[in-house]
């Protein structure tokens, strides 16, 4: 496990050093939720009921925004060679790079959406089943965007295509993640869709960093 720690730390470390590359998601995501209210005019009730919805969609967009750089410096200086013949399974680095993706455009997101759920009106009993929808369904878009990542590897154009790949791969988490809370808000039971998130999650931890990291081969090779 300290490889794959080391792997995150210097991960973490290059974000922190690319500061607006860090906060770029995060940016996006309070600039476009904050955009709704003069579009869609300030009725209290429609914002409650829209923000479920749009709360989920602008988190979608804003994790794809950093996904084209995930394995593209690595890929640059020659570093992705290296980690695919190191002893360490490939599967595992991916999963660290995951971990440091989420770390870095994940998180912020979630810790920023109850802020933007009060600007949006959403009622408090659907703050707590958002954060925790957005904690289970956050990582899950970092774990797909990885086989996304890795297979556009190289590719002109990278960041329109990993959109293309895996905005269809994201729906089942956003209509889960928006259920929940909507759940939540008309007396419904919001553990099922949590519990789909979860599921979502467990699946997607084995199976995407082993789909990503055949595709990293390919692209080495």
């Amino acid at each position: 496990m300290r490889p794959l720690a080391a792997l995150v730390a210097r991960d973490l470390r290059l974000a922190l050093r690319q500061g607006a590359d860090a906060a770029m998601a995060v940016l996006f995501f309070v600039v476009a939720v904050a955009l709704f209210p003069f579009g869609v005019g300030p009725e209290a009730n429609v914002l409650a009921r829209i923000a479920p919805g749009v709360l989920w969609v602008m988190a979608l967009l804003a994790a794809l925004l950093s996904l084209d750089r995930l394995f593209l410096a690595d890929y640059e200086d020659g570093a992705l060679e290296l980690i695919v013949l190191a002893p360490v399974p490939l599967a595992f680095v991916v999963l660290a790079k995951a971990l440091a993706h989420w770390l870095v455009a994940g998180l912020p997101l979630v810790l920023a959406a109850p802020l933007l759920a009060l600007l949006l009106n959403l009622p408090a009993e659907g703050f707590g089943t958002l954060v925790g929808a957005m904690l289970l369904g956050t990582p899950v878009l970092s774990l797909i965007g990885t086989v996304g990542a890795a297979l556009t590897l190289g590719a002109r154009r990278g960041g329109v295509l990993i959109a293309l790949l895996v905005l269809p791969l994201y729906i089942p988490a956003l209509i889960f993640g928006a259920s929940a809370v909507e759940a939540s808000l008309s007396a419904g039971a919001a553990r099922p869709h949590l519990l789909l998130l979860g599921a979502l999650l467990a699946a997607a931890l084995p199976l995407c960093p082993l789909a990503a990291s055949f595709a990293l081969r390919q692209a080495v090779e």
